[in-house]
């Protein structure tokens, strides 16, 4: 179930305090960097600001230069070098053939301009053969295009500076294959050598014939792999653009130059990245980011399941928020903002230490007087990221801030009086030094500082205690809280109110006392707040010192008041004692809980006696039927446990006084009948007691009553001094004995404002389950 806060006027305001804190965290407060100069000598330390990576421009040239040279070359592999040799010898071909007899010479020079070499005449005739021609075209044209095919380059010394391959592309199949081993590529020269070989070995030819084919074909021979120089450099370029430059990884609290060194290209560098890094006055997007994940951690206390441990927001909840995050945020901010120009005043001082001291801690204790568990490990969250990005810090800070936030307000809940949250500041600033030492070693530095650090946090502790006795009392009186001191302080007895309670209605003050007692039981066994209801119990019945004598247990055995009163005369005075016991309670400054229990001490509970006696008044005058709704007590049922065990202490005691000879066994029975009539009431109905609270709670009453109730020994001399008391006040002693209204007198006596008074709507018996 969820519990929406209170209203809007203080959640507004925590909003509008969410808002303004997160727009100063995009406040920079972090100075320009000083910049020094390739060999000057540094007069103070310049530590880098932030995380950040630095291009060394040097490192970066000589790895593209040396990626560039191993990048291997790009070839094309032509197909139609053997094509065109082919066709250049169909041309000779035709050259030769036509010759005749009368143009020989003129067709060997025409043979040597299409070859760009001389033909000998031997080879000229020799050449004119057809069957040797046939063999040129059917064995060693063939023979030559495989090669070709494979890849033949003009001259193999041009690859020895190739030492990481070259990159064979071949633009036919759209295929590009790397060669690494470029020992067995071939040139046009070891082709010729491999053809004068191919020709004797294989073709078995002479030397007139191998000499004549060599003639024609080896001026026809052209390289078929052959560099590409721009699709080269292109391919360079690309890997160029895709490398990364090389950086310095340059760390946020590293010392990139200290003072008295000489600066060197590295720190000159260095020094330049971060001055341009330098961020502008303002970050525009990160008060968003920081906006948006308050409100979510703050969600976490807004919205929570209501039990023990939780409660719902009110609207001076929210109010106490907005003062600690504004008031806590703010001079985190602050501190931040002076850290580093007194760091560079202060040798001890070094960065992100003066934060250390920011009392987050505080503002823990502070919530642990107020708010629920829940709600304060919430808000802890909430304040310790404000204040670390406030910072400027990153997760060691948060942590930090974080547990001394808890450990604040796990040792103030455990604190009944100020003296003990005095001596809370040791356990304190053992646990902040605790958490510290433990955040040091995740992020181990070197060794300077720490003892300034371990000032910062001790004084930290001790800052931390003065918020909280400082803002405790401020938010008591300005919202009107109720912490444990202040409750101890109403329930001292030198209070005015309890005071005259007890000199004008002592029969009330002694009712009081047994019911603080009971609830107090109680709510330690059913998980309330024992010491609220305690003294909610003292101040339950105040009201009565208006008109003490109307109400039975004033009245020390004497005449009923409310024998001469019609009923609903009776009814309207018992009922005012709530309203007039609120306005006392406003009077003195009481606490705003305890009138809320005040107020709903009785619930809408039936005032029985009196309503059945007007309905047999009614009757007998043959009337019309009486209400119920005008003998009922105006509420409202009690909201909470504290309540709700009030009002059944209440009862229970009033009627346990109308037993005759209680014993235990009819004291049980007596405590589990009342609390089974209110229960079938329904006046329990809002105040979040389960059936095992109830069963707990009886326990309690029962142990509590067996003790007032114990045996004692009737002595003569006390029965005749009650006899003459109630003789000197005017009364026979059958009177004092059985008062008017038939009731009769001494422990069994009945009270008139109907907490003793027949308070069951009908009989009932059996133990409460």
């Amino acid at each position: 179930m969820l519990h929406s806060v209170a209203p809007h006027g203080g959640l507004a305001a925590f909003v509008l305090a969410m808002a303004a804190m997160s727009l100063l965290v995009g406040v920079r407060h972090t100075p320009g960097v000083k910049i020094f100069t390739e060999g000057e000598i540094a007069t103070q330390d310049v530590m880098a600001t932030q995380d950040m990576l630095v291009e060394d421009r040097n490192s970066t040239l000589e790895r593209i230069h040396r990626i560039a040279e191993n990048q291997p070359p790009i070839f094309d592999l032509t197909a139609d070098a053997a094509t065109r040799l082919a066709t250049r010898v169909e041309a000779v071909f035709v050259v030769l053939n036509n010759a005749t007899m009368d143009s020989m010479e003129d067709a060997r020079w025409q043979a040597a301009e299409l070859l760009n070499r001389e033909l000998s005449r031997a080879s000229f005739h020799l050449l004119r053969d057809v069957e040797l021609q046939q063999v040129i075209r059917n064995d060693v044209q063939p023979w030559l295009a495989v090669r070709l095919n494979e890849g033949v380059v003009l001259d193999a010394r041009m690859l020895e500076r190739f030492r990481g391959g070259i990159l064979v592309r071949n633009a036919a199949l759209g295929a590009e294959m790397l060669r690494a081993d470029l020992s067995s590529l071939r040139d046009v020269a070891t082709l010729a050598r491999e053809l004068e070989q191919y020709l004797r070995r294989d073709l078995n030819k002479s030397l007139r014939v191998r000499s004549a084919i060599s003639e024609l074909l080896e001026p026809l021979i052209t390289p078929s792999l052959v560099i590409n120089p721009e699709a080269t450099r292109d391919r360079i370029d690309t890997v160029m653009q895709s490398l990364e430059p090389v950086y310095y990884h340059i760390r946020k609290g590293e010392m990139v130059v200290r003072q008295g060194q000489r600066v060197g290209p590295q720190e000159q560098l260095k020094l330049q990245a971060l001055y341009a890094q330098v961020p502008e006055t303002f970050d525009p997007l990160r008060p968003l980011g920081v906006f948006v994940v308050s409100m979510l951690f703050a969600g976490g206390m807004i919205v929570s399941p209501k039990g023990r441990f939780f409660r719902p927001v009110t609207n001076r909840d929210a109010l106490l928020m907005t003062g600690l995050v504004v008031l806590f945020a703010g001079g985190t901010k602050l501190l931040a903002a002076i850290e580093t120009p007194l760091s560079e005043r202060l040798d001890f001082l070094s960065s992100d230490l003066l934060v250390l001291m920011a009392p987050l801690a505080g503002a823990g204790g502070v919530m642990a007087l107020y708010f629920s568990a829940a709600s304060c490990v919430s808000a802890s969250i909430l304040l310790a990221f404000l204040c670390t990005q406030m910072a400027g810090a990153g997760l060691e800070l948060f942590c930090f801030y974080f547990l001394g936030s808890i450990s604040a307000t796990l040792l103030i809940k455990h604190t009944e009086t100020r003296t003990e949250v005095l001596r809370s500041v040791l356990p304190l600033t053992g646990l902040l030094l605790l958490a510290w030492f433990g955040i040091h070693l995740l992020k181990y530095q070197a060794a300077a500082g720490i003892w300034t650090a371990l000032g910062l946090v001790v004084a930290h502790g001790f800052l931390a205690l003065l918020c909280v006795l400082a803002l405790g009392p401020i938010a008591e009186m300005l919202l009107g809280y109720t912490s444990r001191f202040r409750l101890l302080e109403q329930m001292s007895l030198e209070q005015p109110l309890l005071q005259e309670l007890m000199v004008t209605s002592p029969g009330t003050y002694h009712h009081s006392l047994i019911v603080g007692n009971m609830v107090e039981a109680a709510a330690r066994a059913t998980g309330a707040n024992p010491l609220l209801a305690k003294v909610a119990a003292l101040y339950h019945d105040v009201g009565k010192i208006k008109n003490p004598h109307y109400f039975i247990e004033n009245q020390m055995g004497c005449r009923n008041k409310h024998d001469k009163l019609a009923p609903s005369m009776s009814a309207l005075i018992l009922v005012s004692h709530v309203k007039k016991g609120v306005e006392l309670a406003r009077k003195h400054n009481i606490s705003p809980e305890i009138i809320d229990i005040l107020q709903q001490h009785h619930g809408t509970s039936l005032i029985r006696f009196f309503y059945v006696k007007a309905q047999e008044q009614a009757e007998a005058r043959g009337g019309e039927p009486v209400s119920e709704a005008d003998y009922r007590y105006p509420g409202p049922k009690p909201q909470t446990k504290e309540a709700g065990l009030v009002l059944l202490a209440d009862a229970i005691e009033a009627s346990s006084r109308t037993l005759v000879d209680p014993t235990p066994g009819r004291i049980k029975a007596h405590v589990d009948q009342i609390i089974r009539a209110i229960f079938t009431d329904g006046q329990l109905d809002d105040s979040e007691l389960t059936l095992k609270d109830l069963t707990q709670a009886s326990a309690c009453f029962v142990r509590i009553l067996n003790g007032i109730f114990h045996t004692r020994i009737e002595y003569p001399e006390a029965r005749k001094e009650g006899t003459k008391a109630c003789q000197t006040a005017g009364q026979p002693p059958s009177q004092a004995a059985n008062p008017p209204g038939g009731h009769p007198a001494g422990r069994t006596a009945p009270r008139a404002d109907a907490e003793r008074e027949a308070i069951l709507p009908e009989p009932f018996n059996g133990p409460l389950q």
